[in-house]
This record gives C-alpha cells, structure tokens and sequence, in this order.
C-alpha cells in the first residue's frame, strides 16, 4: 500500500497556504434563563401527564363500576322467587336490595320505605336476611371518583392555561430556532488567535468596521455586506474565523448548523429561521454563522420531491430574510459549507451573500505556524524541528496538525514521558495517515515476504521514477486496513501535476503487484487499493483534465459528480472509448513498473531481506541500501 499524503488528494499536491486556528479557545456556558424555561416546561409537562393518568384512572373506575351492576327484579317477583326457594340471601341497603340465586346470581330489588316485614316475610321462606352499612356510606363510595377526578381535571386545566399564559402569543417551541447565543464580553477569540490566513482576514476586516462603526460607513452611503460565505475543506478553520469576526467586533455571536433547520413537519425549518433572525435583529448588531449550510441551501428542484419539499420552504425563508434586512440591522450572516458548488445561484447573489472567502489548505510557512500555536505551552525536546514538520505534513489541514501535535503528546504520556520527541511526533505523522499499528496482526512468515517485496517494489520504482515524490519511509508493520505502506512525502508543496508526473505515479503505485509478479510468478489480493487509486488517476487524468489520446480535450460529466444509479453523462461509444483509455494508461504504467523492478532485481532482493528483520526503513536508510546494491551490481562484472 502506497500512503497518501492526505487521504483523497493526488500525492504532492498541497493546495493553498490559508489555515486558521486558535491559540486560546473559549467556550460559552448556556444561558441560564433558557435552561430555567426549559425544567419548568419539563416539570409542567411531567404533571400533565400524572393527572390524565389519574383522570383516565377514575374514569374506568366508574365505567368497570357502572359494567358491574346486576340484573334487576321487581318487588313482586322477589316474593314469588322467595317463596319457591329461589333466594338464597338478601341483603338489605336503605330502600334497595340485592338478592343471590343458589347459582351465585345478584339481583337488585327497589325496596318500599318500611322493610322490616320484607325481612321476616323472606326468613319465614328460609332466606339468609342481612342489612348493609348506612347510606350515608353507599352515597360517598358512589360519589368518590368524582371527588378524584373533578379537582384533578381543575388542576389540569389550571396548568395548561399557565403554560399558554406564559408563552405570551409565541410560536411553538418546535419552531423556535435552536441556534446557540455567545454574548459579547464573554471568552472569545480574535485575529490575533488566528494563525495565517491573512488574505481571508483583510477581506473580513471591513465586515469588523463595520460592526464597530456603522455610523461611519452610513454617513457616506456606503453598504456592508450583509454576508459572507466561507468556502474550503474540512479542517481549515471557517467556524474559528467566523469566531474571530465577532471577538473582534465585540458583538453577539449566533451559532447553528444548517442541519437544524431541516425537520420532518413542514414549515418547521421556515419557522425556526424566522425565529433566528427576530432574536438577531433584537440583538443587532451581531453575526449569525450557520455552519454547513450546504444542507439547507442546495439548489431547488434538484432532488425528489418537487418545489413543496420541507427543505425548499427553508430555504425559500432564508432568502426572503436575508434580502429582507433594513439598512440599519447591523445583522451580518457568515456561513460555511465545504461544497459551495451545490448552493442554490438565488443565495449566492450579490445583496445575500456579497463576499466568498475560500479557505484551503495551508503551505508550509502556514503550517509551521499553525504546529507552532498547537505545540505551545507542551514540552518539547531541543531536538524537536518544526520546520523539518512541516516539511513532512505536506496536504495536512489545520485539524490535522492539531490532532498530530495531541497524538503525539498521548503517547509520549502512555510511555510515562516528561516531554515530547521527535519520535512521537513522526509516529502521529503515521499514525494519521496510515492509521495505527497493528503489531498483533499474526501474519505467516510467507506472507510477510510477500508483503515485503510488495513495499520494496512500490519504494523502488518511485526512485528509479524522477518525478515520483520522494520515499520516506517503508514499513511492513501492518496500520489500519493495510498489511504494509510505503509513505512517500513531495519535497515541496504543488499546485499543478504534468501528464508524465501522473504516469509515474501510476507506474509506482502499480510497482508492489508488479515485484509479487517478478519474484513469485503470481499476484495476491494485497494491490486492491493499489489498482484502485491508479485507476481513479487514470480516469481523471481521461475524464476532467483532458489527458486522453482517443478521448481528447474534453470533460466528461462534473468535477464533484456523485455516482447515481442509472445515471448518463456519456454515450456508449464514449464510455467504452474511456475504459479503453483508463486500461491503456494503467497498462503501461504496469509494464514500466515491471521494467525498472527488472533492472533492479538484485536491489529488490537485499533490501527486501533488510526490511524483513527491520520491519521499518526510513528514508536516510533506504537511500544506502539502494546505492549499495547499485555498486555491487556495477563492480561485479568488472570482477569476473
């Protein structure tokens, strides 16, 4: 396996030098008053639902009671069933009866006012006779559920007209907007907190004037965007300069993401972005970032569902406030998204969105700043060179270089360390790119040869190869998903990649299946992701940079196309025409991977040797073995 640089670029190719990152962050706590609304609104909600219980409890309570009742006899007919021995007990409650049949029956009878002459009348038949409790006792058992249930349902009513009360004509708490409040004077950060990137900060300067000052720029008639849209790749820091934006200017900071406007009922995201600018405009001046706004502001009538979908309502309220701020809002929306492609045209338009600021990923003076903020305040050794870091994380974003600097601290503190080496720092280098290791992996001794010769031969046509980026290390010891890795680093960042270069690089990542066809007459499943990203770079190199000889000049389909089932950007004949050319392009590179690993057989069998009692060969030891093996190749034949 050959490791990338950064994982979904072409090696070498570093793109750009702005980057930002904080050098002293700060979090706001929640607002308390929120939080208070929130457990009283939850306590409420709790006591709603104890007293329907209740209610419902007392309602089938009555219901069963009310089922229970028996069957009903006539005075009459009580004598006549009395006297044919059809009664077995009585009982006697006030001016009502009941009577039980020998089979366990109950009948109620409507006595007269005076039973005492029922009662010996029914013991002269042989009836078991008995009165019941008074009837002040009957009364309050039949009124008792109501008793329940009556001032239960008062206090029910009594809360629910509290809560209303309370929300004062207020939208429902489902459309209100999620978005997160960082009140000014609270810890925040500020340009000085923010390392490179020195063209994105003039372009927001003015935006911090402006908030500072709108008097200034209102006197001259002069307007400030009413947004800002950072565009660039994961890791490069948009949130923290939008942070910054704010720390500077000294104002409120509203913080969502485009996801929260997005729900399942529809006009709940319109809602909430209507909510979100009413708390803005009574908070003014102030900044609202929405984070990620691809996921609420993708081009309409795209997708499935038509014009009425949930997230076009949003987005279709987002425009209208946007374009619908007076002059003297002093509100100013900063969003972020990694995919600016795919923003609908209506929001990018000047008088919404005004100014794009693109972001991309750092050079190498940049990341030496950047790995200078990050490795402040920890302990280093005086051998420690940053530069020559830098040097190494060509491709590295900000996120990165965080996430390398807090690696490499974790393990020198596993291996119960007081400072940081230059060991860990290349190990987190690694470890990021590759992935960690896996030193458990029990793999037999032939297949280690295998996977040896496999990273010798990458490592080898890349230097035979003049354009292929340097090696750095090769290593056997498994990382990740990968057996073995071959980890080759530009010695300068780049922005433009030639055709031949592109050949080179195909020719060496084909260079280990190409060394396990050589040396063992046959190939394994261990080159997948080799065959893999040669074929990917092929069909760029045929699709999007015009680079195809059968094919030509043209582009085939879109740069960031997602692959659609079903989906034509391309007739037959072409596409057939670009498989052809993708199988050519990786074909040669294959056989001239073969080629150079031919000529240099004896070199691929010694350092192959090497690298199975070493595991790991760094770049400094890689260089000596190869010139070694190239001098005793050349002194041999002079010496027979």
């Amino acid at each position: 396996m050959v490791a990338e640089p950064r994982r979904g670029e072409l090696p070498g190719n570093g793109r750009g030098r702005s980057i930002q990152h904080e050098r002293s962050r700060g979090e706001s706590s929640p607002c308390h008053d929120a939080s208070v609304s929130q457990t009283r609104r939850n306590l409420i909600g709790v006591a709603i639902v104890v007293i329907s219980a209740c209610l419902l409890a007392a309602i089938a309570y009555v219901a069963v009671s009310a089922n229970t009742r028996t069957d009903a006899w006539s005075y009459s007919r009580l004598l006549d069933q009395a006297l044919q021995g059809r009664v077995k007990a009585f009982v006697i409650d006030g001016d009502v009866g009941t009577a039980t049949a020998p089979d366990g029956h109950q009948y109620t009878v409507q006595l007269p006012a005076n039973s005492s002459a029922l009662a010996a009348t029914l013991s002269g038949d042989g009836v078991d006779v008995s009165f019941s409790d008074p009837q002040g006792s009957t009364t309050l058992q039949r009124l008792l559920p109501y008793l329940i249930a009556l001032p239960l349902m008062g206090v029910l009513l009594f809360l629910v007209i509290r809560h209303f009360h309370r929300q004062n004509n207020q939208p429902l708490t489902f459309t209100r907007s999620q978005a997160k409040l960082i009140v000014a004077g609270s810890p925040h950060v500020t340009f000085v907190d923010v390392a490179g990137a020195d063209e994105a900060k003039q372009e927001l300067a003015e935006i911090v004037e402006f908030l500072k000052d709108p008097a200034r720029f209102a006197e001259l008639g002069a307007r400030i965007p009413k947004g800002v849209l950072l565009a660039g790749p994961p890791g490069t820091g948009k949130t923290l300069l939008s942070k910054a934006v704010a720390g500077e200017a000294g104002v409120p900071f509203f913080s969502a993401s485009g996801s929260a406007f997005v729900e399942l009922f529809v006009g709940v995201g319109a809602g909430r972005v209507r909510d979100l600018f009413d708390q803005a405009k009574k908070n003014s001046p102030c900044i609202v970032f929405v984070d990620e706004i691809d996921a609420v502001g993708r081009r309409r009538r795209v997708g499935f569902g038509g014009a009425h979908d949930e997230r076009e309502q949003t987005l279709n309220q987002l425009l209208v406030e946007m374009d619908g701020f007076g002059t003297n809002t002093h509100v100013i929306v900063i969003a972020a998204t990694n995919r600016p492609d795919v923003l609908d045209p209506a929001l990018l338009r000047p008088g919404r969105f005004d100014r794009h600021v693109n972001l991309d990923l750092p050079d190498v003076r940049s990341r030496r700043e950047i790995l200078e903020v990050h490795a402040r305040n920890k302990p280093l050794e005086a051998v420690v060179d940053l530069d020559v870091l830098a040097r190494q994380t060509v491709g590295f974003s900000g996120a990165d270089l965080a996430n390398l600097i807090n690696e490499a601290a974790i393990m020198a503190a596993r291996a119960s360390r007081k400072v940081i080496g230059m060991e860990e720092l290349e190990e987190a280098i690694a470890r990021i790119v590759a992935g960690p290791e896996r030193k458990s992996r029990r793999i037999s001794d032939k297949e280690r040869e295998i996977i040896a010769y496999h990273e010798v031969g990458h490592a080898l046509v890349m230097k035979a190869l003049p354009l292929c980026d340097p090696v750095h290390k090769v290593s056997i010891v498994s990382r990740g998903m990968a057996l073995g890795w071959t980890l080759t680093l530009p010695g300068n960042d780049r922005y433009l990649t030639s055709k031949e270069e592109l050949k080179q690089q195909i020719a060496g990542i084909m260079g280990g299946r190409a060394a396990e066809e050589i040396v063992f007459g046959d190939v394994t499943s261990g080159a997948e992701n080799d065959i893999q990203r040669a074929t990917q770079m092929a069909r760029r190199m045929v699709m999007r940079w015009g680079m195809g000889e059968r094919v030509g000049i043209v582009l085939i389909g879109h740069s960031d196309e997602v692959d659609i089932p079903g989906s034509r950007t391309c007739s037959d004949e072409m596409s057939a025409r670009i498989d052809q050319e993708v199988g050519a392009i990786v074909e040669r590179a294959y056989r001239l991977a073969l080629s150079v690993l031919s000529d240099s057989r004896e070199s691929l069998d010694s350092i192959a040797e090497h690298l199975l009692e070493a595991e790991t060969i760094r770049s400094e030891e890689f260089d000596a073995l190869v010139s070694e093996a190239n001098s005793a190749a050349s002194e041999r034949p002079a010496a027979g």
